[in-house]
């Protein structure tokens, strides 16, 4: 397992469609007393402002969304309809409320936990019936996977993503050519073709073409 320096605060400190296209080919790491899981990102999604209405900051500053007015370089993970959790980057300075989904993962380390803790969960994405194989390229694809994957729940959320169990890091991996287009899994501001992926990555959860 090759191991890197966690990405600084001055990473996620700028324009978050910047930061949005530099996380693809990162590397999310999570460390638990289970061990060390981590994969590459090849698909994320950039939440930007209250003026964004799918942006968890859009009512305004509430305890839930709070990370999100927080510094820069912090994970913001949030349970999603009462199933999944999901993780985010918050981005740009403080007071101004945004972030970066990670949608999906190419494993790396951890495989066979990472394959364990998704086998113990129930059905999931494409009604997958608990305890059926998991192709290796599916075990991190979409956001919810990706977290029971590495083991991230609630505990993560407020986390500093460069100095924590929680990190991001640059392995110099290559992520191929990048593509943009629309938000996906939600009814307001799909629109807004803030969605980056690895083009042709077969562990990209949506459109991959």
């Amino acid at each position: 397992m090759r191991r890197a320096k966690p990405l600084s605060t001055d990473f996620y400190d700028r324009p978050t469609l910047d930061v949005t296209a530099d996380l693809i080919g990162k590397v999310l790491v999570h460390h638990t007393r289970s061990g060390v899981a981590a994969g590459m990102i090849v698909e994320v999604e950039a939440y930007i402002g209250e003026d964004d209405p799918a942006c968890h900051a859009a009512p305004g500053r509430t305890r839930r969304n709070e990370p999100l007015y927080g510094p820069p370089g912090v994970a913001y993970v949030y349970l999603n309809y009462g199933m999944h959790y999901l993780v985010n980057a918050v981005t740009e300075a403080k007071d101004a409320p945004a972030a970066v989904l990670i949608r999906a993962l190419a494993p790396l380390d951890g495989i066979s936990l990472m394959l364990k803790r998704r086998l113990r969960q129930g059905s999931g994405a494409q009604g997958r019936v608990k305890g059926t194989p998991i192709d290796e390229a599916a075990l991190c694809r979409g956001p919810g996977n990706l977290t029971k994957a590495l083991g991230i729940t609630l505990k993560e959320n407020r986390l500093d993503l460069t100095s924590s169990r929680l990190w991001i890091e640059d392995r110099g991996l290559e992520p191929g050519r990048l593509s943009w287009g629309a938000r996906i899994g939600i009814t307001r501001g799909a629109d807004r073709p803030w969605r980056c992926w690895s083009k042709g990555h077969a562990s990209v959860s949506g459109r991959r073409a």
